[in-house]
């Protein structure tokens, strides 16, 4: 007997929508552009921001560049799925684009701060959340250094808030250490796609590992 065409339609899995945090210097940018070239179905939300763009950087590609009186437009009409402060300047994700990505049937990166992400998981709780750690202070305070785009006043606040703003892994579903970027690409894959059970915030060997990066 044929099968229905009922029975030969491909159920593709719901779009979901992945909510990533770090620390400035964590590497989490960099981690999002490797996995959204490897996977075509992955929609980058670009945030809106009225920090200023920097000479690297394109308009609608990297930030939604803004000015504060639009950027508080946008927010008092709804259209920030979530917003904070950071640095002196405004962030946020835009609500409709979000919306329609998902409605398309792709899956949907957000690169956010933990601000932000409390916002989206209160918005949308069925969101899959991730927060992304350097392998140690040591480290993070070297790569925010060796970037030259900041004054070192700009720095030591921006190391301080880093360290500040890693107490608050313990909020997510998922942690990444990014020592290797090659390995944490992977482990960032298993948590898009597969089970990523060995990068839940619950597992004992990953908790003594972030401990380790929280203290050195």
């Amino acid at each position: 007997m044929e099968p229905s065409n009922l029975e030969k339609t491909d159920h593709k899995k719901p779009a979901r929508l992945f909510v990533l945090a770090a620390p400035s210097g964590a590497g989490k940018t960099t981690l999002v552009k490797e996995l959204v070239a490897a996977h075509p179905d992955i929609r980058f939300s670009v945030s809106y921001t009225t920090r200023r763009k920097r000479v690297n950087e394109v308009d609608g590609i990297d930030y939604r560049f803004v000015d504060k009186d639009e950027f508080m437009r946008l927010r008092e009409e709804g259209e920030l799925l979530e917003s904070a402060m950071v640095f002196d300047n405004f962030y946020g994700t835009s609500r409709s684009q979000v919306e329609e990505h998902l409605a398309n049937g792709n899956n949907v990166l957000l690169e956010i701060d933990w601000q932000g992400a409390a916002q989206v998981r209160e918005s949308m709780p069925e969101c899959t959340t991730v927060f992304i750690l350097p392998p140690s202070r040591a480290e993070l305070e070297r790569r925010l250094r060796d970037r030259r785009t900041d004054s070192p006043e700009v720095i030591d606040r921006r190391l301080r808030d880093a360290l500040s703003d890693m107490s608050h892994w313990r909020d997510f579903d998922y942690v990444i250490i990014n020592d290797d970027l090659a390995t944490a690409v992977s482990e960032l894959d298993a948590v898009l796609y597969g089970d990523g059970t060995a990068n839940r915030v619950t597992k004992g060997p990953l908790v003594s590992r972030v401990e380790g990066v929280l203290g050195s």
